[in-house]
């Protein structure tokens, strides 16, 4: 209230000091015009009588000249009119002049002596008065001065009464605009700012509730984006406190952020921690003549970009966004996350030739499919292979120029894009310790036999110190597959290969997700009842339905989407009670589709949900909403709060982290997730309905199972799971990846392989 009244007291003043300096100078104004009017005026009328009176002051007609004096000396604001003889005596004068005028003004002497016209303005008392002389000639010589005397008051009456007029007018105006304008700032500052320090005491004090949050507004847009962060920061740190005391206290540890933060320094002891991924965890795009950054939709983004937040470093990636190079500087680096930045994301440049051979054509139309067994055929070019080659070795390049002056660093190699960069980088970098995560599944040996340069890839792959898959029957693959294709020695009790004098151990790390950023707080506030953010998401969708369902994938022949689309046909065939009452949401995200099969993929799911809609739907309903586009996690996340069941139906998948995703979203502990046995997450979540995607009646049968089954069992079920994922979240596999390399590495520098790739 002070603060209010304070602010009222400043706008009055402020506002009456400018109208008061305003008005003055508009006066000033007014009097000058006025005044500058009255003097041309008065020189014109007073050459017009100089040329009348002149005659007659020659000719001493004094009778003329007190008729000329008498005519003229009645107009509006001329008080009179006196004309003097060159002595100074007044010929002829106005009678209702003051006496003072009888005796010639200094003026009018001046102009006499001169011989030149004069003006001036007189105060005399409360009376003002302007004076206009002319000189008078006779026979040539002055022979006297014509005065002509105006009546100036009404300039002072008329400034006067515009001074008060603007005064009062502006000030009313100044003070009406003062009032909006506190009224204004009371509504739009003054009442959020309150709310914002009664929410920030609220949070420093614990009694805000999780899903209170900030109150938003225009004004404190960018506040409320840093104190949310800020916020986001001090609830997960106080939870994860809690949480770890509780585990303390039980005797059992929980990974958090901070306690990964804690352990990767004491392993490292201030090594440098690179990341390199073929995908960037934030593409900057344009859009008009705004540039924004979006996070791209990876299960690779989702699992490691966590690992970087909480313990810094660097990541190496393929620069994709067409506004990356305007947003980074002269060497592709820039800081990331955009709101908090706590890492350096350094993008590599590719060309067109580059891209196509290394990501599309061998990557995946070779290796992919190769790893995948989804019955699409691996193709194989030179070309493509001589790309794949090159980049290798560019992405090569990168991680030893950021390696330059470091001691033992620690290189987290991402996936089947890089094979051949773990040789790559200790042929150079003997030092460092280099570990590669093969995201994908390993086929058996007979399978990846198939590509003509399995063997340089192998020999890539063990340069690595530890190279890791997600489960143990991969890794059993990838060392059959070594014992039947490369010459070295395999240590099967330890699950190592010795090569070129270089141990590297294969070990399973299943990967996740950080759990507990899946249950940020609503944006709108307390979380709806999750019947309620159903209806509202189907009603936006334009559906009438009871029971939702939802899968989210990339557009991938992997993900089963076709036999998904099979299995909720058949599933409404058996159970006719349904139709009209699920509704099942497929959250695609196009991807690679460059490539054929993937082009025609797409255009093969459309195909497909559009024949079972046009079989099943109503009115007011139809059984497949099919929407392709990239989703952001918030997009995503009331679909997995609300849904029934989550169907995840990978014809092979390496792990899977959608199915981790739905589980952690599921606060609540409802809904049922089903499951494809031939995904890696199948060995963790054992109480999901674990299906064959190629069983189209069992996957109906298991869609069936979710939808009735009871509240109880749902939530023993979803609590397993939960629990599960809580507690080998991402920041545990970082954990495991990095204490295993940090305690293989060498005590010694090997020795370089001479078959170590080359640059092409």
């Amino acid at each position: 209230m002070r603060i209010t009244l304070r602010l009222i007291l400043a706008l009055v003043l402020a506002a009456a000091a400018v109208v008061f300096i305003s008005t003055g100078f508009q006066a000033r104004q007014e009097q000058v015009r006025l005044e500058e009017e009255l003097e041309r005026r008065a020189s014109v009328l007073a050459e017009s009588l100089q040329e009348s009176a002149e005659p007659l002051v020659a000719s001493e007609n004094l009778e003329g000249l007190r008729r000329l004096v008498q005519r003229f000396g009645d107009r509006e604001r001329l008080a009179g009119i006196v004309v003097y003889a060159s002595d100074g005596q007044p010929l002829a004068i106005t009678a209702s002049l003051p006496a003072r005028f009888q005796e010639l003004p200094e003026i009018a002497r001046e102009a006499v002596q001169t011989d030149q016209g004069r003006d001036a303005f007189l105060v005399v008392g409360q009376q003002r008065w302007h004076l206009e002389v002319l000189p008078l000639h006779r026979a040539g010589q002055v022979g006297g001065a014509l005065l002509l005397v105006h009546d100036a008051s009404y300039i002072d009456v008329q400034r006067n009464g515009l001074w008060r007029q603007n005064f009062v007018r502006l000030l009313f105006h100044v003070l009406l605009i003062s009032l909006i304008t506190l009224l204004i700032v009371q509504w739009n500052l003054l009442r959020p700012l309150s709310k914002t320090i009664e929410w920030i005491r609220r949070l420093r004090t614990g009694e805000l509730s999780e899903h209170e949050s900030l109150p938003k507004g225009e004004l404190f847009g960018p506040l409320a984006r840093e104190v949310t962060h800020m916020a986001k920061s001090l609830t997960v740190a106080r939870a994860a406190a809690e949480e770890e005391a509780k585990l303390r206290h039980a005797g059992e540890s929980h990974w958090t952020a901070e306690r990964l933060k804690e352990h990767v320094r004491s392993v490292l002891q201030g090594r440098a921690l690179v990341v390199v991924a073929n995908r960037e965890p934030y593409v900057h795009i344009r859009e008009g003549r705004q540039i924004r950054w979006v996070m791209p939709a990876s299960g690779l983004v989702t699992a490691v970009e966590p690992i970087l937040r909480a313990c810094g470093g660097t990541w190496i990636a393929h620069g994709s966004g067409d506004a990356d190079r305007e947003t980074a500087d002269a060497h592709g680096k820039l800081k990331v996350p955009p709101e908090t930045p706590s890492y350096t994301l350094k993008r590599v440049w590719l060309t067109k030739e580059e891209e196509d051979g290394y990501y599309y054509c061998f990557a995946n139309e070779g290796l992919w499919p190769l790893c995948h067994i989804a019955h699409t055929r691996p193709i194989f070019k030179a070309d493509a292979w001589a790309e794949y080659q090159r980049v290798n070795a560019k992405f090569a390049a990168a991680v030893l120029e950021e390696l330059e002056g470091t001691e033992h660093p620690c290189v987290l190699i991402q996936d089947y894009h890089f094979a051949l960069l773990p040789r790559l980088i200790k042929a150079r970098r003997p030092d460092a310790m280099v570990a590669l995560f093969w995201h994908i599944p390993w086929p058996n040996p007979e399978a990846f036999a198939i590509c003509p340069w399995a063997r340089d890839l192998l020999d890539g792959m063990l340069g690595a110190d530890l190279l890791g898959f997600h489960i143990q029957f991969h890794c059993n693959n990838f060392l059959d597959t070594v014992d039947r294709l490369v010459e070295s020695r395999i240590d099967w009790e330890r699950f190592a290969v010795n090569r070129h004098e270089q141990t590297t151990l294969v070990k399973p790390f299943p990967i996740s997700i950080a759990a507990e950023e899946m249950n940020e707080p609503y944006t709108g506030g307390a979380r709806p009842a999750t019947s309620t953010i159903r209806e509202n998401l189907l009603k936006g969708l334009g559906v009438t339905a009871s029971y939702l369902g939802v899968g989210v994938d990339r557009i991938d022949y992997t993900k089963g989407i076709g036999e998904r689309f099979r299995a909720i046909e058949r599933f409404l065939e058996q159970h006719k009670e349904f139709q009209g009452q699920f509704t099942f949401v497929e959250l695609g995200a196009p991807s690679r589709t460059l490539i054929k099969r993937y082009h025609d993929l797409g255009a093969e799911l459309d195909a497909e949900a559009d024949r079972i809609n046009r079989r099943f739907q109503t009115r007011t309903w139809k059984p497949i909403i099919f929407l392709k586009k990239h989703h952001s996690h918030a997009e995503i996340a009331p679909f997995y709060q609300a849904a029934n069941l989550c169907l995840v139906t990978s014809l092979h998948d390496g792990m899977n982290l959608v199915a981790k995703e739905f589980i952690a979203a599921r606060t609540d502990g409802q809904g049922v997730l089903i499951l494809s046995g031939l995904t890696g997450a199948s060995r963790e979540l054992h109480d999901a309905l674990i299906v064959n995607p190629y069983d189209i009646d069992q996957t109906a049968d298991a869609i069936h199972v979710a939808l009735t089954m009871g509240e109880a069992e749902q939530r023993a079920r979803m609590e397993r799971m939960r629990q599960t994922i809580h507690e080998r979240n991402i920041y545990r596999w970082a954990a495991d990846l990095v204490s295993e390399l940090a305690r293989l590495r060498p005590a010694r520098e090997p020795k370089v392989s001479p078959a170590a790739p080359q640059a092409v």
